[in-house]
C-alpha cells in the first residue's frame, strides 16, 4: 500500500441479508491521516458497513478496498489480521481467569486465548501496549475481575498490538459510566496523536464521544448516507434532523465536544 492509497475505498451499491435491504448506495473513502466517526441512528446500517470495512462481511453490489487489498483478489482471513477490531461480541470469549497481558498477547494470532508460548519481546511489546491505554497496571490482573472501562482498554490494547494499520471501534463506550466514558476517550486521543498511531474509526450514535481527535464523520440513515466529510460539515442540525426524522439542534463547546438536544421534545 502506497501512500497515496486510500486506507479504505468502499462502494456499497446494495447489501442484502435475508431479502432484506441493509445498506445502498454508501459511497465512503478513508484516507491515511484521517480519523472517523461512523453515525446514525439504531437501525441505520452501521454495524453491518463496519462489517464490511472489517472483512467480515461482502456486500451483495459493489467494490471494497481495504489496506490495498480489493475484496475477491486478497484472502479476507489474512486481511483480518492487519485490521484491529473492538467489539462487544468479543468480550464474551475471552476467559474470565485469564490476566490481561495474555488477552492482549491473543491479539498477535488473532486467536481467543493462549495457543503457543509468547516471547520475551512479545510480552514487552503487550505491556508497552497495555500502557499505551493507561491500563499497564492491570496487566496481571484476571480479565474477570476488571471494571467494564478497564476490559474496553485491554481490547484495545489487543487490537493495537499487531500494529494494524486500521483500528475499528465498534461502540467502545458502550456501558461506560460518563466518568470512565471521558477517560477512555482522553486515552483514545493520546493514542491518536502517536506517530505510530492506526487511522481510527469508532462507531458510535452519541455526539458526545466524537473526541477532537476525530477529523471526520460519516451519518447514515435508513441504510444510506446522509452526510459525509469533515466533522464540522457532518454534524449539523439539518444533516441530523434528516437523520433522525425529527428537529435536531447540535451544540459544539469551545473544547470542540459535541452534544444533541431534540427540539419541541
Amino acid at each position: 500500500m502506497t501512500q497515496a492509497t486510500p486506507v479504505a475505498r468502499v462502494e456499497v451499491g446494495s447489501f442484502r441479508r435475508d431479502g432484506v435491504e441493509i445498506l445502498r448506495e454508501v459511497r465512503w473513502t478513508i484516507s491515511k491521516g484521517e480519523h472517523w466517526a461512523l453515525l446514525g441512528p439504531n437501525g441505520s446500517g452501521k454495524t453491518s458497513l463496519l462489517r464490511i470495512l472489517a472483512a467480515y462481511e461482502w456486500p451483495t453490489q459493489g467494490q471494497v478496498e481495504v489496506l490495498g487489498e480489493k475484496f475477491g483478489r486478497f484472502d479476507l482471513r489474512e486481511l483480518r489480521k492487519r485490521i484491529g477490531l473492538v467489539c462487544a461480541a468479543l468480550e464474551p470469549r475471552f476467559p474470565e481467569w485469564d490476566e490481561a497481558r495474555f488477552i492482549v498477547l491473543s491479539g498477535l494470532d488473532a486467536a481467543i486465548g493462549r495457543s503457543r508460548k509468547f516471547s520475551v519481546d512479545e510480552e514487552r511489546r503487550a505491556l508497552a501496549a497495555l500502557e499505551a491505554v493507561a491500563a499497564g497496571h492491570i496487566a496481571c490482573r484476571p480479565f474477570g475481575a476488571l471494571s467494564q472501562g478497564e476490559r474496553q482498554r485491554v481490547l484495545i490494547a489487543r487490537a493495537f498490538l499487531p500494529a494494524p494499520p486500521l483500528l475499528v471501534l465498534d461502540e467502545p463506550c458502550e456501558g461506560l459510566d460518563p466518568l470512565a466514558r471521558e477517560r477512555l476517550l482522553e486515552d483514545l486521543a493520546r493514542f491518536a496523536a502517536r506517530p505510530d498511531a492506526p487511522t481510527m474509526v469508532l462507531v458510535t450514535h452519541h455526539l458526545e464521544e466524537i473526541a477532537p481527535f476525530v477529523s471526520h464523520a460519516l451519518l447514515l440513515a435508513n441504510g444510506a448516507v446522509v452526510a459525509g466529510g469533515r466533522v464540522e460539515e457532518v454534524v449539523t442540525d439539518a444533516h441530523l434532523s434528516r437523520a433522525f426524522g425529527v428537529p435536531c439542534e447540535v451544540k459544539v463547546d469551545p473544547s470542540r465536544r459535541y452534544s444533541l438536544r431534540f427540539r419541541g421534545r
